[in-house]
């Protein structure tokens, strides 16, 4: 009987005060409303020992998603699925998890960070917006609030990077970027497999280079520090064959970076290079592949300074070379140095930019100065160690008694990775390791000798030119000889030659020397 009268007084109490919250609410004049909640709030923070935030989901005019709600939703995800009871599938573009769990509404999860301890929720707020808000202890400081919401974010982006399908990105010819949708680079997924650990070359130099690449990742406070903008340049030379290509592929794998493949003959003039600069993002490596041949940068000064003598001699060539240049790049090696290291270098950060080429003495040296290609990589002929890897990754063989033979035969011969590697790769299932060991051999041997006839080859013809042109001096000082003679002749000089004396007979004075 006691309990019943108690729940009976507790449900008019609870009526009652429903009903003055709701006189309150509507027929209180808003100051005075305002006034009363913000003293009871103040009242209410002596007995309520936390801090409430709220991230809502939508932001803006045009209700743009937040940033920070999608990086806490990313950086929850994992506690969600472990503590949630309530989970919502998120569908995520360009990542390779497609399908992100988060909190449904009502829901709750924890989290502590350097003991403090977060509890976090999601609530539904009139009209459709959502929110986050977790509620701190009173007692810790307010700047362990921001530094926790800071690593929240920041630990929210970087799986949300770790995540994504990264991108190999190509330019589109500026005669597309006008059209609705249209974009400044086409991509598809970057899938390509090469790492490190695959790529053959030299253990030293490419832990030398896997170091720099950390340092260069890490390194936002200290470019910041020296007031630099956050870049590296990689210079990649060497013959066709040596792996160019597969490392930057290694490259981005290794640092999860996306890959911006810029061609340069189809971009018009440097303005249009800067524009395709700019629509590119951080955390990823832009590269020119053979360089040398991708336009006319290596010579232009000396080419301008010629173009005009030749346009003051033939004044109608002056013509024909201005229909050549408008159907042709304008991008000039002035513009390509500021992409690389000027002002427009530093929109943006954490990126690489890499050149390769084949001819590395044909390049200004003002394009791979310090500074612009900070670190230059020889990708060279395929040594023992390189040589090691290729049998590890085709064969699955890290010793053998015919190393040895392939070792001394490797320090005699130039070849490239490419040639032993597809000498090592079976052709069918009947060969074995050693049959494919055996191939390589016999392959170096050839290479060995044909490398031998070419290099006696170019020596004959290099003895045969040398002659030839001893030849033509002797020939051409045997002219020299007689002209003079004809000259002395006609002065009054005669001059007689034989196979054993010269002769000089000066016949105004009667005397014969």
């Amino acid at each position: 009987m006691m309990m019943g009268e108690t729940w009976s007084q507790l449900g008019s109490l609870i009526a009652t005060a429903m009903f003055l919250w709701a006189m309150f609410d509507k027929y209180f004049p808003h100051h005075l409303r305002s006034l009363i909640l913000s003293h009871t709030k103040k009242l209410t923070s002596f007995v309520y020992p936390y801090i409430q935030i709220k991230f809502p989901e939508f932001t803006g005019e045009h209700l743009k998603r937040s940033e920070a709600y999608a990086a806490i939703e990313t950086y929850l995800s994992s506690k969600s699925s472990n503590e949630a009871k309530k989970l919502k599938a998120v569908v995520v573009k360009d990542s390779s998890q497609p399908v992100q769990l988060s909190m449904d509404e009502n829901e709750e999860v924890t989290d502590e960070f350097e003991g403090m301890k977060v509890w976090w929720g999601v609530k539904k707020i009139p009209p459709r917006t959502q929110s986050f808000s977790f509620y701190p202890e009173m007692e810790e400081k307010r700047n362990s609030l921001w530094k926790y919401i800071n690593h929240a974010l920041q630990q929210g982006k970087a799986i949300t990077v770790r995540n994504r399908q990264r991108k190999l990105c190509i330019n589109n010819p500026s005669q597309n970027w006008g059209g609705y949708r249209s974009t400044k680079w086409s991509h598809v997924t970057f899938e390509h497999p090469a790492s490190f650990d695959t790529l053959a070359m030299d253990s030293k130099k490419k832990e030398e280079i896997i170091n720099d690449l950390i340092k260069f990742s890490e390194g936002k406070e200290y470019y910041a520090k020296i007031g630099k903008a956050w870049k590296r340049g990689y210079l990649l030379y060497g013959p066709p064959g040596t792996g160019k290509s597969s490392m930057i592929a290694a490259m981005a794998n290794y640092l999860n970076y996306d890959i911006y493949d810029l061609e340069l003959t189809t971009v018009k003039d440097n303005t249009e290079l800067r524009r395709l600069l700019i629509e590119t993002t951080s955390k990823s490596i832009i590269v020119i592949e053979d360089i040398d041949c991708s336009l006319d940068l290596t010579g232009q000064r000396k080419k301008k300074k010629e173009q005009e003598k030749d346009e003051e001699k033939d004044p109608a060539s002056k013509m024909a070379i201005g229909e050549e240049e408008s159907s042709s790049s304008k991008v000039t090696l002035s513009g390509l140095l500021n992409f690389i290291d000027g002002l427009w270098s530093a929109c943006g950060g954490e990126r690489i930019i890499v050149f390769t080429t084949n001819y590395v003495e044909k390049l200004d040296p003002a394009l791979i100065r310090r500074g612009r290609m900070d670190m230059h990589i020889e990708m060279s002929y395929c040594g023992f160690d390189a040589f090691k890897v290729l049998a590890k990754n085709y064969l699955d063989v890290e010793s053998h008694e015919l190393f040895e033979t392939i070792d001394d035969l490797l320090k005699e011969t130039e070849m490239t990775p490419a040639d032993v590697a597809e000498n090592l790769m079976p052709k069918s299932q009947n060969e074995d390791a050693e049959t494919c060991l055996k191939k390589l051999i016999e392959a170096i041997k050839t290479a060995k000798e044909e490398a031998t006839k070419k290099a006696e080859e170019e020596a004959r013809l290099k003895a045969e030119k040398e002659e030839k042109e001893k030849q033509e001096a002797t020939q051409e000082d045997v002219k020299v000889d007689e002209s003079s003679a004809k000259d002395v002749k006609e002065n009054g000089v005669d001059v007689v030659k034989d196979d054993k004396t010269l002769g000089i007979e000066v016949k105004e004075n009667g005397a014969t020397a």
